[in-house]
Order: structure tokens, then C-alpha cells, then sequence
């Protein structure tokens, strides 16, 4: 994590704020160790895909746990759309609530917009690295920041 100016730029699983950061807690009495876990158990449970369900909460690193969810049968993008965001921020919500430590980690990175600065990830990050100049300037951003904006809703959840 590196503030710069208003942003708070974070990637990586050793990153505190990313959803590869490793850490434990639970949802409906299920146990997790990242919200990318999360996340892929709840895409494969949202489609009905048990088997990949179960793959994923076997999976040790979030790396396979991404490639079972890529691999979940009966996707739909306009069904995941709808409902990924909201997946992710009660994911998020739960890891920052049942972690004091992660928690105050979050907290303390306010008033500062959360950046994902993955320069792979068009969706939940900004498409560019931390290092990038470029990543300073909003208007030069590939990608939409989803993951930051959903952390910024949980950070505000947990402050109030």
C-alpha cells in the first residue's frame, strides 16, 4: 500500500486491502482465507455449480481458486454483473469486520480514494501499476477501480 497525493494505491497479495491478502473469516458458517476466495465460492454458488464450490474452498491459493471460478458451469456475464459487486463488498465487509487489526488498516486510509493499481485488471483495478506516472491522473485510468470503490463503501460501513 503507498499513499500519493489523495489516492491510497494498493496491489498484491501481500497487500492488507487486496482480496488475495490472506486472512480468515466467515460468512453463513462458511470458513474463507481471502475474499478472492469468497468471491469465486460465491460465483460457483450463484450458478448452482456445487463440485466447483467445494473445488474452491479446497483450494489453497487464491491463484487456483481464480482459475476454478473461471471455470464455473452455467456463467452468465449479465448475471454476474448484476451481482459481483455486491458479492464482493460483503466479502470485503466481512474480512475488515472480523479483523481489528485489517480493520483499523482500513480505516486509517480515509479521506484517500483506494486505488487496485493492477496493471492487469481492467475491472477491479486501474489497469496501470503504482509506479505509473500516469496512475495520478484519473482520466488516464483503464479500468473501472470496482475493487477500490467497493472498499471505499466498506470503509464508510465500518467508520459510521
Amino acid at each position: 500500500m503507498r499513499k500519493i497525493a489523495n489516492f491510497t494505491l494498493f496491489f498484491g497479495e501481500q497487500d492488507a486491502l487486496s482480496n488475495w491478502h490472506r486472512c480468515q473469516f466467515a460468512y453463513h458458517d462458511v470458513n474463507f482465507t481471502s475474499v478472492e476466495q469468497f468471491m469465486m465460492f460465491s460465483k460457483a454458488k450463484l450458478f448452482g455449480d456445487e463440485a466447483a464450490a467445494e473445488a474452491i474452498l479446497a483450494a489453497r491459493h487464491p491463484k487456483d481458486q481464480k482459475a476454478i471460478g473461471r471455470g464455473v458451469k452455467g456463467f452468465d456475464l449479465a448475471a454476474w454483473e448484476a451481482k459481483r459487486e455486491s458479492i464482493v463488498y460483503v466479502g470485503c465487509r466481512e474480512k475488515f469486520a472480523q479483523n481489528p487489526g485489517l480493520r483499523s488498516l482500513l480505516l486509517a486510509t480515509a479521506p484517500t480514494e483506494l486505488v487496485e493499481a493492477s496493471p492487469y485488471d481492467r475491472i477491479w483495478g486501474v489497469g496501470l501499476g503504482e509506479r505509473d506516472p500516469l496512475i495520478l491522473d484519473k482520466a488516464n485510468w483503464r479500468g473501472t477501480n470496482l475493487l477500490g470503490v467497493t472498499l471505499m463503501k466498506v470503509r464508510d460501513t465500518l467508520s459510521g
